[in-house]
């Protein structure tokens, strides 16, 4: 198995939208399409982190409306599953209206099974002949679980999706000497697949900046002489853009990592920024982003893949502070290792409340501390095992802070999601 090639292909792919309401829409698109007839009743059952990074954020091609009800009403009305985490291109704000519509009355709904960690989104639907359900878990993507009629996925199909995340088992065991070692084999297709995402992110922060958000109001800031023009800037900049782009609802695609567009913003914009600024070659600057994915994909195997605290600043920016000491030293394991320490420890408490306009900001707090984190790894500076939670490896660091995201901070999604549940109940659509 080819780890690396894993990674890519399962967690870096073009997404359209935020990826927790794209799931449930095609959750609910796999589902309508197994069923063949229009629904009469139709119950999601949403793990506590999608209902959260979907709660907030604008759904693209719906004229601005929000939330993983109407994301789920939309997958019913245009099942088109086939178009993966880009179904967002099958919605048109007149399809949006519509989806209000099934939601209003009564026919969609929606509740958070308490307690469950990592992906679960499940489709339960009813017509007048024929019922069906389909599960999501695991990733946004694998369908490990699909009934008709109460008739169950055959075994072969379950075996496949199992084997669909079987290479994150081998993952968790690697090192980051092992990771190094893997992107030196990078081949041209690998390459080309990593040119294609900085393509895209660059191409959704050029569009972003005509937003005016918060990316529009750091090159002010730094217009008006109060940011200096380096490429801790013009960094915080790109990221801040394309990041304003997607929370916008936009209909346009960035490649993620991990799974998540924010974190492929950061994984990927960040060591491309630093590279370029400092003349690194390109096929360096492909290695290193290959490191990023493999680092962000790491992290997010303990803290969890929906977790309390913000994936872009812990994994997303470990991922690029890693990437840029590498660009530099390559497989200098005493400096990626400080890395990985300093951004740790400083973004370490940072909390995810959904996804939404917000992550701009956080994102360019993780920008930020990525460059610096890996400037000091570089000249062999950093935070040690002798302070904090700090381990005496970066991979002891990394799983210490998984323990505090899995087991430390277990009140903090069901507290962040009653909050989000007493909001809701003024606002049905925004589920």
């Amino acid at each position: 198995m080819n780890i690396l090639k894993e990674v890519l292909k399962n967690q870096v792919y073009p997404a359209m939208g935020c990826t927790e309401p794209v799931c449930v829409a095609l959750a609910s698109a796999h589902a309508a399409k197994l069923l063949g007839e229009p629904p009469t009743e139709a119950l999601f059952i949403l793990d506590p982190g999608t209902y959260k990074n979907g709660m907030g954020v604008t759904l693209p091609n719906t004229g601005g409306r929000k939330g993983n009800l109407l994301a789920s009403a939309i997958g019913l009305l245009a099942p088109r599953p086939e178009l993966g985490m880009e179904i967002f291109r099958a919605s048109t704000p007149a399809l949006a209206v519509r989806a209000e519509r099934l939601i209003a009355k009564g026919t969609v709904k929606m509740t958070v099974l308490p307690g469950r960690a990592g992906i679960h989104v499940e489709a339960r639907l009813k017509g007048r002949k024929h019922s069906a359900a389909v599960i999501i878990s695991d990733s946004h993507t694998n369908i490990s679980y699909a009934e008709k009629d109460g008739r169950k996925l055959a075994r072969s199909a379950q075996a496949a999706a199992r084997k669909a995340t079987h290479y994150k088992q081998a993952l968790r065991r690697l090192s980051l000497k092992d990771m190094a070692r893997l992107v030196e084999r990078l081949d041209d297709g690998d390459q080309d697949h990593i040119r294609r995402g900085v393509e895209m992110n660059l191409e959704a922060a050029r569009r972003g900046l005509k937003l005016k958000k918060v990316g529009f109001y750091l090159q002010d800031l730094m217009r008006k002489g109060y940011l200096l023009d380096d490429v801790f800037a013009s960094a915080k900049i790109l990221t801040a853009c394309a990041t304003d782009l997607r929370m916008d609802g936009r209909a346009v695609p960035v490649m993620s990592s991990g799974e998540s567009g924010n974190q492929g913003i950061v994984a990927i914009l960040v060591p491309y920024s630093v590279g370029k600024a400092f003349h690194v070659p390109d096929d360096k600057i492909c290695r290193s982003i290959a490191l990023s994915h493999l680092l962000n994909a790491y992290v997010k195997l303990f803290t969890g893949g929906l977790a309390p605290i913000c994936g872009c600043a812990i994994a997303a920016a470990v991922g690029a502070a890693v990437a840029i000491v590498y660009q530099r030293n390559g497989a200098d394991i005493a400096g990626l290792t400080l890395a990985v320490n300093n951004v740790v420890s400083d973004l370490g408490g940072m909390l995810c409340d959904g996804a939404k306009s917000g992550c701009s900001l956080k994102v360019v707090s993780s920008t930020d501390s990525a460059i610096r984190s890996a400037y000091m790894g570089l000249n062999h500076y950093g935070i040690t095992e002798r302070e904090g939670f700090v381990g005496r490896s970066a991979e002891e660091t990394i799983q210490n802070l998984g323990r505090i995201s899995k087991v430390g901070m277990a009140a903090v999604d069901p507290t962040i999601v009653a909050i989000m549940l007493g909001k809701q109940r003024s606002r049905p659509c925004d589920a």
